[in-house]
């Protein structure tokens, strides 16, 4: 009984097995697969073709499918995202199993979003957005490389031929904004940039076209990008032609757009003359025995492009994804989605829809397809993307469109094939990275230099600080020349001539003229960005500007044309006190006391000559007598003595002044020796910053910046000076005093100079924060690199050092003879007042005395005239007569005082007994005198 039990148990499973198991192992006859794309295109017609002759030929090889049927169900996208979801909805109704296409980037965002909720795998040969994510739509995978892939082939051959600025022309879509977007990136890779973007509507006409051309003409990029859909009408260039934009100065590259529409067209001449020196991308596919049977096969077709191979490979990479799934038992069925059901909009007919079951299984097995197709390997990658591919570098000319070279994401450019090239890798052969000749726009084969940094029209604008202090460096001169001058304008117009191109200049000046300007102002008006609609207010700045990281983060800088440091400096104690007996009075105050003891000496003389016998004598003796006499004041030791009263009141006042001038000396004279021995506590930077003594600072410069911020010391310390006068003035009053300093921090060529100009000071410590001036430009300015080598060359020629030279060493302190003594000097103004009384009380005292003689003398001359004299002794001529006069005031004035006294008497004496005898005794007395 168990035996019939289980005979039973055996056959009922037989019969189960015999049932069940090919139902579940049973191949459809018919697959279908969807299409939805735009037929009217110059890539969808050609796809449409290579969709269906991979169909034809799926189904004739009986290795893939075997006895099921491909079926591929077409629907027109128009371009259109609606058009596209709608055919979307309408092939889904038939039962497909993947969708092909689109390939619009627009339209794959909102297919993918729709195969994303329905779950079946969606394939485009052709949409290269690369915001199309794997992450953000898993059921969307691409058998043609992203955009992101061109545009690191195309930043490379921007790199090999060292452009750093582009200006991208694309259009405005998903396709263009993303593509260019990934652009940007990859530039920013090689430090470089976009540094004006022209976005186009697809809808655009030739006018619009035009001005947005125009407009980037004013800047000075000459490398275009060009990122479209493929235009048959390539109107873009016809355009550039007419602006005068397709000459020698100008590079257009173009992304494999421009390979795709010529490679499905026959371009004529006038098309070849009108892209001369076009330079673009064209996808790499290589030469296989599956790509010459195919071409062979679509000879008479001469629409095909890289997409149309792509759209081949991807039916057959679809077939070898449904073949895995079958073979490994799997049903293909459908059911309807009660999302749909339920979803309003009846007119659709959404509840037709039927849905894969397995989609997701499906996906799985695309993503494990690896072959290889017409158009090379296909195999996807972590990003759900086949793996890129290689681009050959095309170059159109008058005669045709020409490969000149070869990309490779691993291998850069070569001018051999990649697949060639790999053979010969494993054999030991190396390759450097080339291309061919390239004709460049206007029939050249010069590289164009890619950008143009001014020209006549629009000239350089570069910013000059308006010194008002070290004028040596960079100043204007205030007349109605306004003449930029000075060391770094020498320097800068120098390098210049060794720059290998013309650069038309300006320079405009940045500063009121009263104060100096802000350096860091000045720098930030050359980093403001260039924008079409504002134009940034300078485009380099020259002048003594240091080279400092808060500043290079901003713009780019020249190599250093001068060395520098910042240093500190404080009064010097003068190790050389020979003449330090004169530092109490200033030159001019010793000249004006030394003039005073000759102008005592000769007025003390002429009121004591007349009275005083020790005035009288040979005339030698008299001006030893008169000089020590002066000079002896000062020690109170005169051995001669004054007589008249005239006298003794012009040496009360001399006295006084004198007694005021050696109290004045003395104390000024201890001073200076008492602060000569004094140590300075300040020997560096270090004990500088340990102390709390006020410290100056050349205002405008980076100086206060660093001391507070990277010294830590407190802003109310640090006193801003403006020249080289309040630099003494504030060193010499020092800490004590309002406004002083105890030292100053400034950069080492303005202390250079500050010292020339300023005995007295002294450097202390050693230089710190090593720094050099340069000049400098907008970020990723070609002109700062050229500069740079223009000013190692001028360095070699010693031209450098000449301008140095002329503009510090030669700086004469005669030229700058206006400056202010020391302040502890005593000046002839701080004796003004009692000067001007001695020379009052002085000056009164030798016009009384005047008043007396020329008093004695008419007497005198009346008295001749009256005696008995012979008229002969008389001229008759009255010059001679003049001339006796003056000869006779002269003998009257070297008379002693008492003789002509007595004579006066006597003729006052004989006016009562008028006797000859008593008149020529009296005559003859005074001769005898």
């Amino acid at each position: 009984m168990g035996f019939g039990i289980d005979s039973s148990v055996a056959i009922t499973a037989l019969i189960v097995a015999i049932l069940v198991v090919p139902m579940g192992c049973q191949r459809p006859q018919v697959v279908n697969i969807g299409a939805v794309f735009t037929f009217d295109s110059v890539i969808g017609r050609a796809a449409k073709v290579a969709l269906e002759a991979a169909v034809s030929d799926v189904n004739a090889d009986t290795s893939v499918l075997k006895d099921t049927e491909l079926r591929l169900l077409m629907k027109d996208s128009s371009c259109n995202v609606f058009h596209g979801s709608f055919g979307a909805f309408e092939v889904l109704e038939k039962e497909v199993v993947a969708v092909i296409g689109p390939l619009s980037s627009s339209v794959a965002h909102t297919l993918s979003d729709i195969a994303k909720g329905l779950q079946f795998p969606l394939i485009s040969f052709a949409a290269t957005d690369p915001t199309l994510s794997a992450l953000q739509f898993p059921f969307f995978l691409r058998t043609t490389p992203n955009d992101a892939h061109q545009m690191s082939a195309l930043v490379d051959l921007i790199s090999f031929h060292g452009w750093k600025e582009v200006i991208s022309v694309y259009s405005d879509d998903e396709l263009g904004r993303n593509g260019v977007s990934a652009l940007d990136d990859e530039l920013y890779k090689k430090r470089s940039r976009i540094s004006y973007k022209v976005p186009l509507s697809v809808h655009s006409d030739d006018k619009s076209i035009a001005n947005a051309l125009n407009k980037s003409k004013s800047l000075g990029p000459r490398v275009y990008i060009l990122h479209f859909g493929p235009d048959p009408s390539l109107r873009i260039f016809s355009i550039a032609q007419k602006l005068q934009m397709m000459t020698n100065e100008y590079v257009w590259l173009a992304t494999d757009w421009l390979a795709v529409t010529l490679d499905s067209s026959v371009s004529d001449s006038s098309t070849l003359k009108r892209l001369e020196g076009v330079v673009g991308l064209r996808q790499h596919i290589p030469e296989l025995v599956k790509m010459h049977q195919f071409t062979h096969k679509m000879k008479s077709n001469k629409s095909m492009n890289a997409y149309a191979f792509h759209a081949y490979d991807t039916v057959w990479m679809i077939a070898y994804g449904i073949e895995k799934m079958l073979n490994e038992g799997v049903n293909i069925t459908f059911s309807y989605s009660e999302k749909l059901i339920q979803a309003q909009g009846a007119k659709l007919h959404l509840e037709r829809v039927k849905i894969f079951n397995s989609g997701k299984l499906l996906l799985e097995k695309l993503l494990q397809v690896n072959f290889t197709g017409i158009a090379g390997q296909v195999q996807f990658g972590s990003g759900r993307n086949v793996i890129g591919c290689d681009y050959e570098i095309i170059n159109v000319d008058r005669a045709g469109v020409h490969t000149v070279g070869f990309w490779s994401k691993y291998g850069g450019f070569s001018v051999v094939a990649p697949e060639t090239r790999h053979t010969r890798k494993k054999s030991g052969f190396a390759f450097e990275e080339k291309l061919g000749n390239i004709t460049w726009p206007g029939g050249g084969r010069e590289k164009p230099r890619g950008w143009v940094i001014a020209d006549v029209a629009n000239p350089l604008k570069i910013v000059i600080p308006k010194r008002v202090s070290f004028v040596e460096f960079v100043t204007e001169e205030n007349n109605s020349s306004h003449r930029i001058k000075g060391l770094c304008i020498d320097i800068f117009t120098e390098a210049l001539k060794f720059v290998p191109y013309s650069v038309p200049y300006v320079f405009e000046s940045f500063g009121d003229g009263r104060s100096s300007p802000n350096y860091n102002q000045m720098i930030q008006m050359v980093a403001d960005g260039v924008s079409i609609h504002i134009k940034s207010v300078y485009d380099a700045a020259v002048g003594d500007i240091a080279i400092v990281p808060t500043r290079s983060k901003l713009v780019d800088f020249s190599q250093p044309y001068a060395s520098t440091g910042l240093v500190v400096v404080i009064p010097a104690n003068d190790d050389n006190a020979t003449w330090i007996f004169l530092r109490p009075f200033t030159v001019g105050l010793w000249c004006v006391v030394i003039a005073s003891f000759f102008c005592i000496a000769i007025v003390i003389w002429i009121l004591e000559h007349r009275i005083n016998e020790d005035f009288r004598g040979p005339p030698r003796r008299q001006l030893i007598t008169m000089i020590l006499f002066s000079f002896s004041t000062l020690f109170k030791r005169n051995q001669e003595d004054t007589i008249s009263n005239l006298a003794r009141l012009v040496m009360i006042v001399w006295l006084f002044l004198l007694m005021v001038l050696t109290a004045s000396y003395t104390a000024n004279l201890t001073s200076i020796l008492t602060v000569q021995q004094l140590p300075s506590a300040i020997t560096g930077i270090d004990s500088l910053r340990a102390s709390e003594v006020p410290v100056g600072y050349q205002s405008g410069t980076f100086t206060l910046e660093y001391l507070t911020y990277s010294l830590g010391m407190a802003r109310s310390r640090l006193v801003p000076l403006e020249s080289t006068e309040e630099y003494e003035r504030a060193l010499k009053l020092g800490p004590t005093s309002f406004g002083g300093v105890a030292a100053i921090v400034d950069e080492l060529p303005y202390i250079e100079l500050f010292l020339a100009e300023r005995p007295g000071f002294k450097i202390v410590g050693e230089p710190f924060m090593h720094r050099g001036w340069g000049f400098a430009f907008k970020r990723d300015s070609p002109l700062a690199i050229d500069m740079s080598t223009a000013i190692l060359k001028l360095a070699e020629t010693r031209k450098l050092q000449e301008i140095r030279e002329r503009w510090l060493c030669n700086t004469s302190c005669a030229e700058k003879s206006n400056w202010n003594p020391e302040p502890n000097q005593l000046h002839l103004k701080s004796f003004k007042g009692l000067y001007l009384v001695c020379i009052a009380i002085t000056v009164s005292a030798f016009l009384v005395f005047v008043l007396r003689i020329i008093r004695q003398f008419v007497r005198y001359r009346r008295m001749e005239r009256t005696s008995s004299l012979p008229l002969a002794s008389w001229s008759s001529s009255p010059s001679m007569r003049l001339r006796e006069l003056v000869f006779g005031f002269v003998e009257f004035v070297d008379e002693k005082e008492e003789a002509i006294k007595r004579m006066f008497r006597r003729s006052d004496d004989s006016s009562n007994n008028p006797s000859h005898v008593v008149e020529v005794q009296a005559d003859s007395e005074v001769r005898q005198i």
